[in-house]
């Protein structure tokens, strides 16, 4: 899948999206069927000031009698049901004569029509989209954020069918960025196998800018955003050039022929994608060099998800349900080892130093050791509960008994690593977990792995039984954290604050040995 960054000439009138989607077998018609059915959408956007995309679909070829469509109720990288439906309006079927057809709505993303076999139909709704996130659509007068599964109906039990995006720009807009594949010799059509893709997919539409692109073994990196602010834009993309290479490195493996960096403009989040990221952005200040760490350690957790998720994933996040929550028990491998890297990722490029990154992971050990949740909830526990708790854990009545993956999944990345460099005398590292994972279970494989796999595969890697380390991942309880940092001749300093908050440093030791020395090397990349 190739995403393209395609400038159009402007076009008067509303702004008009097609899609067209080919589709082998629709829903539950008779197995007699053999015509293949053709839909086609398009999403107009009359009046933008009022944020709502209107779409249309004209069905043709359908041989039964009933039809059932659903909306998604979440997005692909985002694990909260966004109930995508509830900002349908205005939902209609008719007949290709303009003869209302019978809906029936059994439940709140499910549609079924009675429709005339054989013959056209259409359907017709209204979509709001006034929310500035990265998981939602937006629209207004400057530019178009379209989420495709909080967009586009699928008919039931057919997700795998190619699809194509046709874009008819509104006037005064010239540019699209998209992970979708263009179709070559159509303008302004994309087109994705199924789907799965086409869900992992968001457009950007307005006028548009291109940062200066770079090449990494010999595939080119963009950077295309809404109003990206006032920055040396040399600079950034250096500097992004220098994450992106580090990320690289760590798999060893570029699996996509174009990866474009997406910024929606201001809002919150970002997302991670199979070939692009789609991130809330606004450069200004960025030319402060703390601003600008900040930044590219935010865009290299994005960047090191096209591996740690979209391909070295867990068992239950692929192929996906999109009607309900696809719960797992690790999380805490695809969002908080990817915050290790990006401590890792950074520190690698050059932009931070060993102090940087030990002092990045005091404050994961700060969020973690000061969360009354620590007594309550493991780690695998909150992988599970992130679809009802949130990714930061409970916000609500039970916020004390919950914990974030985002904070103590780090700690195992950094428990982990350094037992397997020490097992190994830093022969191996996570990183070699991280190859093992995506070699023999994305590519050989091509599935997901389980609980078990995961933990196999560090201990294949290390050539030891993990047992001690995965008690941190599947208990409560405290952490020996000295055990695992003096290895690399450091130490874990409490104090207290004013506020009698706990405080965390990392130091080194007094005496460090020739081993820890070389451990303590190969760890913070000296």
């Amino acid at each position: 899948m190739k995403l393209r960054f395609i400038g159009i000439g402007s076009i008067a009138g509303a702004i008009l999206l097609t899609v067209v989607l080919s589709v082998s077998a629709c829903g539950r018609g008779p197995s007699e069927q053999t015509k293949m059915p053709q839909l086609q959408y398009t999403v107009s956007m009359p009046d933008p000031a009022d944020h709502l995309f209107r779409i249309d679909l004209r069905c043709s070829g359908w041989d039964g009698d009933t039809v059932d469509f659903r909306m998604p109720a979440w997005m692909p990288g985002y694990y909260q049901l966004m109930h995508y439906a509830r900002s349908v309006l205005d939902f209609t079927a008719s007949d290709s004569r303009g003869k209302a057809l019978g809906v029936i709505k059994p439940e709140e993303n499910h549609w079924r029509i009675a429709v005339p076999r054989g013959k056209p139909f259409m359907l017709s709704y209204n979509v709001k989209a006034d929310r500035r996130f990265v998981a939602n659509n937006y629209l207004d007068t400057t530019r178009a954020y379209l989420v495709p599964a909080a967009t586009f109906l699928f008919i039931e039990g057919q997700i795998n069918v190619p699809v194509s995006v046709k874009v008819i720009l509104k006037e005064g807009w010239t540019d699209i960025a998209t992970g979708l594949k263009s179709v070559p010799g159509r303008v302004n059509e994309f087109t994705a196998p199924d789907f799965n893709m086409l869900y992992d997919c968001p457009l950007l539409m307005g006028n548009l800018e291109e940062l200066p692109s770079f090449r990494i073994n010999d595939i080119e990196h963009r950077f295309i955003a809404f109003n990206p602010g006032a920055f040396d834009r040399e600079r950034f993309m250096a500097a992004l050039s220098r994450v992106v290479q580090a990320a690289v490195d760590i798999v060893g493996y570029i699996p996509y022929d174009l990866y474009t960096f997406i910024g929606i403009g201001p809002g919150n989040g970002g997302i991670e994608h199979l070939n692009n990221t789609t991130v809330s952005f606004n450069g200004n200040g960025l030319d402060n060099d703390a601003a600008l760490t900040r930044t590219m350690s935010f865009l290299a957790h994005e960047y090191f998800h096209n591996y740690n998720v979209k391909r070295i994933r867990p068992f239950e996040l692929g192929p996906f349900d999109y009607t309900r929550e696809n719960r797992t028990n690790l999380l805490w491998v695809s969002e908080g080892l990817s915050v290790y890297y990006q401590h890792m990722i950074v520190m690698r490029a050059g932009l931070s130093s060993g102090e940087d990154f030990l002092a990045s992971l005091a404050r994961n050990i700060r969020a973690y050791e000061n969360s009354a949740g620590r007594d309550y909830q493991s780690l695998v526990q909150a992988s599970y509960s992130t679809w009802s708790e949130g990714p930061f854990g409970n916000q609500g009545p039970d916020a004390g008994k919950s914990i974030s993956v985002y904070d103590k999944g780090p700690i195992i990345g950094m428990i982990l690593d350094l037992t397997i460099r020490d097992a190994t005398n830093n022969r191996k590292s996570l990183d070699d977990v991280m190859q093992y994972l995506y070699r023999e279970y994305y590519k050989v494989r091509q599935r997901g792995f389980t609980d078990a796999e995961f933990r196999e595969a560090c201990e294949i890697v290390a050539g030891i039984p993990l047992a001690p380390e995965f008690e941190y991942v599947c208990n409560t309880g405290d952490i020996d954290y000295n055990h695992y940092l003096n290895m690399a001749g450091y130490r874990l300093v409490e104090t207290r604050s004013e506020r009698g908050t706990r405080e965390f440093t990392v130091s080194s030791l007094e005496t460090v040995t020739p081993i820890q020395e070389t451990l303590r090397a190969g760890w913070l990349n000296q």
